[in-house]
């Protein structure tokens, strides 16, 4: 209940009993009774089961709670009417008394930071000898918490920008606010960014993971799910089929177990570590031995460590086993895979799967599960946590995931994402490791409702390196690695190929702002320093890969194109035909050949360019051409195709050359075209033609 205090200026807009969430859909109530935030309530609001949240938020983050300095009466009113203000800026009372504040509140986590942010500045105040609240406040006391912050080695520019949105927001609430508050705008014409002194800048500053990290990491996800997980898989179906048909009582059981014990054929189960038994003398694994035995833990608990006379001779029987040599290790399931190892040996990748350890494999096979999917989807880590069973569908022919993106879309629509058969494969497994609808949740005994994507990579990574004596796998280094890392990685690799701005576009959700892609998926897809010689690398295998298909082609006798550039490639893939031939090789020796051969092709969408530095003459672009200091190579801008000697016009061109002189001819069809006009799309015309006649030409 609200009490009135000394300093109020009026009586709050809200009603005690009215609801903190007004306009949006709800999902019910926050407890039995029905419960939900009111603006009454001075200790906490809870959303958690009243507003949907996202997979990968912790329920703590959707409870506000006006602790500390917030539970003084004056700041309690009004940080709860700042939070209701701008969660309902729609709401009646808030449009009649003017207030602009858009059409969509604010969201909780957003809230959860507007309490921080009046939490640290009521701390502030006190420590700076303020008055306590905010009723004796100017504008000048909001320009020294800023400066404060801007002057702190502690504190960032976007974090002093986002106060300073808060604190302006607040100067335009002023009028609605029941307590006073500075109603003077502390800094008026400038942005928060200015303000803060936090430019604002094209480059996107977040990185991608480097690359000694992102290919043994990637490596080892794939191993763990197309390697290991058939092993997991089988070890866990098996402990859970002991478990199922274990028995809850020992009664009437005894001879059984003592004649099962004195069968010579029948070996107890001991602890092994590193593929030998633990200590001088094995100790058995009585959990496991009792699963052998048929009886469930608490069963088996009493069967070997009771107090009567037969728990203590079925544990006699059991070490005496073990002293004539009768014994193996607990593990689970026998022949697993076998792997290299670092030292060169080889054998089974773990030294053995019992039940602790299979808790663990089955956590780290979701773990890679996790990692391949937000390493090779393009998707946000809130998106991945979405992914609930039977996800895996098909968008427009393709296989793709269907998930729920949150990230600035108050509906929470269902969207797709194209995905390749190793991603597919990883949900597949995450599919049959979860209990929840969710195929990333927590394992059970874990306690909680969500799984943490940064600890959830730190744990597989730590898991791999720990596990590398018995798995083969490669080191990952130690460095900072973050899920939304593998959205910018993937981006900059997928830009390296032709043409894949629209595709990139559209995967990254940043279709709908531009036609092709706006400034954000540029910044994605730009390259980084630490992956120069791996991009160089990547488009030279995959401009060879088309160099390759063009002498296959020829060799099949097909045209590979037309123009002299094409006749030079020609005489190149004759002379490696012959030399092959000549030296009695195969295939092999030909691409070999291929490989040492130095053909310089530029592959381009209306032409190919053979263009040679060594040989830079009769290249048309660079005629009377004011070459860049600094440039190498052929000026693509000034590229004439019609009469260059290193232009090749490939067969997938023809059909672009086509349409363009079709479009020039009905241009000139058009009634009452200027002189000037007619005349270039003219020479126009001439140019393309002259391409298609080389065409014609080489068919004929």
């Amino acid at each position: 209940m609200n009490l009135t205090l000394p300093q109020q200026l009026r009586a709050p807009l809200f009603r005690d009993d009215e609801p903190v969430i007004q306009g949006r859909p709800q999902t019910g109530a926050s407890d039995p009774g029905g419960r939900i935030p009111r603006f009454g309530d001075t200790d906490f609001w809870d959303f958690n089961s009243v507003l949907r949240r996202p997979a990968n938020v912790a329920p703590s983050t959707w409870r506000i709670r006006f602790a500390g300095p917030l539970t003084d009466p004056y700041w309690n009113l009004l940080t709860r009417e700042v939070l209701m203000i701008a969660a309902n800026p729609t709401h009646r009372a808030v449009i009649n008394h003017g207030l602009s504040l858009g059409s969509t509140g604010v969201a909780v986590a957003t809230m959860q930071n507007f309490v921080s942010y009046l939490r640290r500045l009521a701390n502030w105040a006190a420590e700076n000898g303020l008055p306590p609240c905010p009723d004796q406040w100017t504008s000048d006391v909001l320009r020294r918490r800023i400066k404060y912050m801007r002057d702190s080695t502690t504190t960032g520019p976007a974090t002093t920008a986002s106060h300073v949105t808060l604190l302006r927001q607040m100067t335009a609430m002023a009028p609605a606010l029941s307590l006073p508050w500075p109603s003077d705008d502390p800094w008026p014409g400038k942005t928060a960014r200015q303000v803060a002194d936090y430019p604002m800048s094209s480059e996107l500053v977040l990185k991608p993971v480097p690359p000694h990290i992102w290919f043994p990491l990637i490596r080892a996800a794939w191993t763990y799910i197309h390697t290991f997980a058939p092993d997991i898989l089988r070890a866990s179906h098996r402990y859970e089929k002991l478990k199922a048909a274990a028995s809850t009582r020992i009664l009437g059981r005894h001879e059984e177990v003592r004649t099962w014990l004195a069968d010579p054929a029948n070996k107890v189960p001991v602890r092994f570590e590193n593929g030998r038994p633990t200590g001088s003398i094995p100790q058995p694994n009585y959990h496991y031995l009792a699963l052998l035995l048929g009886f469930d833990r608490k069963s088996g608990n009493a069967l070997f460590h009771g107090h009567s006379k037969r728990a203590s001779e079925r544990c006699r029987m059991a070490m005496e086993a073990v002293a004539e040599g009768r014994f193996c290790p607990d593990s689970i399931i026998d022949d697993l895979v076998h792997v290299t190892r670092p030292d060169g040996s080889t054998g089974p990748w773990h030294p053995g799967i019992d039940a602790y350890s299979l808790y663990h494999l089955r956590i780290a096979l979701r773990n890679a599960a996790f990692v391949l999917v937000v390493g090779l989807s393009m998707m946000r880590d809130s998106e991945v946590q979405e992914i609930t069973r039977d996800s895996v569908v098909e968008h427009y022919s393709s296989p793709a995931i269907a998930s729920t993106l949150h990230k600035g879309r108050p509906g929470q629509p269902r969207k797709h994402w194209w995905i390749t058969e190793p991603v597919a494969e990883a949900i597949a497994v995450a599919e049959l490791l979860t209990e929840s609808d969710r195929i990333f949740a927590a394992m059970p005994r874990r306690g909680t409702q969500k799984v943490h994507g940064v600890r959830l990579l730190r744990s597989f990574i730590d898991g791999v390196n720990q596990g590398r004596a018995w798995s083969g796998l490669d080191e990952i280094p130690d460095g900072y690695v973050r899920p939304h890392m593998f959205r910018r990685t993937m981006a900059m690799l997928t830009d390296q190929f032709a043409g894949s701005e629209i595709a990139l576009g559209i995967q990254l959700k940043h279709i709908a702002t531009r036609a092709l892609a706006n400034a954000a998926t540029r910044g994605y897809a730009a390259g980084d320093a630490s992956w120069a010689e791996h991009l160089k690398d990547a488009i030279e295998v995959a401009r060879f890969r088309k160099i390759k298909d063009l002498f296959s082609l020829h060799k099949e006798g097909q045209v590979i194109g037309f123009g002299p550039g094409a006749d030079r490639l020609t005489t190149a893939f004759d002379q490696i035909i012959s030399t092959a031939k000549a030296r009695g090789g195969d295939a092999r020796v030909e691409e070999d050949l291929l490989r040492k051969t130095r053909v310089t092709i530029r592959f381009g969408a209306l032409n190919n360019c053979l263009y040679d530095d060594t040989n830079p003459s009769g290249a048309v672009c660079l005629e009377h051409a004011v070459v860049p200091p600094g440039h190498t190579g052929p000026l693509h801008d000034r590229c004439r195709p019609d009469r260059c000697g290193n232009s090749m016009i490939g067969i997938e061109h023809i059909p672009i050359h086509d349409s363009h002189r079709r479009t020039q001819l009905k241009l000139l069809q058009t009634p009452g075209l200027p002189a000037c006009r007619k005349q270039l799309i003219t020479r126009e015309l001439e140019r393309v033609e002259a391409i298609l006649d080389k065409a014609g030409e080489a068919r004929t």
